[in-house]
C-alpha cells in the first residue's frame, strides 16, 4: 500500500496576511526611501552653494571686490545707460562657465540678439535638484519674440527691506545692491556672521514696478519695519502692480531675479492676489527704473524645515523656517554690530 502525499496550498486568510505584511513593510520602507532621496538632494544643494562660495572667493581675490547687482549711470535722478546684469552673471568665469561669460556682451541688455544663446542657457549648479519647475522660463514681448531664460534656485542678499535709493542715495546693509562692490574689509560683523545668499524657489509670483505701494513710514533707507508690516504692504500691493515669475532670469540682477531680502523669515507664507492667491514676493520699484527700491523677496525652498544658505567664510548652514527674525535680519547685514549667538540658528 503505498502512502499518498497530500499537497496543501496557501489558504484565502493566509495569503491575505501575507499581502497585508508586504503592504505594511512597502509603508514603512517609502518613507525612508524618500527621506534618503531628499537628503542626498539637500547635500547636493549644499555642494552647489559651496561652489558659488568658492567662485565668489575666487572673483574678490581677482578683482579686489565683490561684484555689483547691476551697474546704473545716472543723469540727474534719471537712469540714462544701465548693465542689468547680476552678481550670477559675473562670477561665471570662476564657475567654470569661461566660454558662456565671453559669450555675454555686458553692454547689452540681456535681451539683444548677441546674448540670447548666454541667457537661455540653464546652469545645473543654479538649480537646486528638489526644485519642483525646474523648465526654462520663456517670455514673449509685445511684438512675439519669444526668449528663454534659466532659472535660479539661488539668490544673493540684497537688503532687508531697503535695497536700493537711486542716484546718490545710500547703500543698503548687505552684501550686495547695485552699483555696489563691497570688499570683504567692509564685513565688520564677521564673514562668519555675514550671509551672502540663499536658496529661493523658481515661479514665485513677484509682484514689481509700484512705487506707490509703501507706506510713507516705511519708504526710508532707515525703515526697518517688522514682519507684520511687511506683509500687509505685500498683501496690498497687487492691484497697483505687475506680476513677473520670480527667479527665472539668472542674468538678471534685478532682486526678484538674482537676489532676495531678509525683510521676512525663510519660507514666510505671503499669500496675495487674484484670482488665486499664491505665494508672493513684492519688489517696489526695480533697481533699473532707478528705484528707489523697497522688497520682500523671501528665501524659499522645497527641504522640509528651512534654507540652505551661503556666509561670507564660504561655509554653507541650513537656517530653520523658525529662526527669529531680528537674528534673519542681523545675519543679513555686514556691519551692523549685532552679537548674534551660534545657537540662535
Amino acid at each position: 500500500m503505498t502512502n499518498t502525499q497530500v499537497r496543501r496550498g496557501f489558504t484565502l486568510i493566509e495569503l491575505l496576511v501575507v499581502i497585508a505584511i508586504i503592504a505594511v513593510l512597502i509603508a514603512l520602507l517609502l518613507p525612508a526611501v524618500q527621506a534618503a532621496r531628499e537628503a542626498a538632494r539637500r547635500m547636493q544643494c549644499v555642494n552647489n552653494f559651496k561652489q558659488l562660495g568658492l567662485a565668489m572667493h575666487n572673483y574678490e581675490s581677482t578683482n579686489g571686490v565683490l561684484p555689483p547687482q547691476q551697474v546704473l549711470s545716472f543723469t540727474g535722478t534719471a537712469v540714462g545707460w544701465k548693465s542689468i546684469w547680476g552678481v550670477t552673471s559675473r562670477i561665471a568665469p570662476f564657475l567654470e562657465q569661461g566660454a558662456l561669460y565671453n559669450s555675454i556682451n555686458f553692454t547689452l541688455k540681456v535681451t539683444d540678439p548677441p546674448n540670447l544663446t548666454a541667457v537661455g542657457t540653464s546652469l545645473n549648479n543654479l538649480i537646486c535638484p528638489s526644485e519642483v519647475n525646474f523648465q526654462p522660463f520663456q517670455s514673449t514681448n509685445t511684438v512675439g519674440v519669444t526668449t528663454t531664460f534659466g532659472i535660479s534656485n539661488y539668490g544673493w542678499c540684497e537688503g532687508d527691506w531697503y535695497v536700493f535709493g537711486g542716484a546718490g542715495a545710500p547703500a543698503n546693509r548687505s552684501a550686495f545692491g547695485p552699483n555696489m562692490s563691497r570688499t570683504f574689509a567692509a564685513f565688520t560683523d564677521g564673514l562668519s556672521q555675514s550671509v551672502l545668499g540663499a536658496e529661493v524657489k523658481a515661479y514665485v509670483q513677484a509682484y514689481h514696478d509700484c512705487p506707490g505701494t509703501v507706506p510713507a513710514g516705511l519708504a526710508s533707507p532707515s525703515a526697518l519695519p517688522n514682519p507684520t508690516d511687511v506683509i500687509a504692504a505685500v498683501v496690498s500691493a497687487p492691484s497697483q502692480c505687475k506680476a513677473a515669475a520670480g527667479h527665472t532670469r539668472w542674468c538678471n540682477g534685478n532682486t526678484f531675479y538674482d537676489g532676495f531680502t531678509t525683510s521676512l523669515p525663510p519660507n514666510t507664507k505671503v499669500l496675495t492676489g487674484t484670482p488665486t492667491p499664491q505665494d508672493s514676493d513684492l519688489v517696489s520699484e526695480d533697481e533699473d527704473d532707478g528705484g528707489p527700491t523697497y522688497s520682500a523677496v523671501t528665501s524659499r525652498s522645497y527641504h522640509s524645515g528651512g534654507v540652505n544658505v551661503l556666509f561670507g567664510d564660504g561655509s554653507v548652514h541650513f537656517i530653520k523656517n523658525s529662526i527669529a527674525w531680528q537674528t534673519w535680519r542681523a545675519l543679513g547685514s555686514i556691519g551692523g554690530s549685532e552679537v548674534i549667538s551660534s545657537d540662535s540658528y
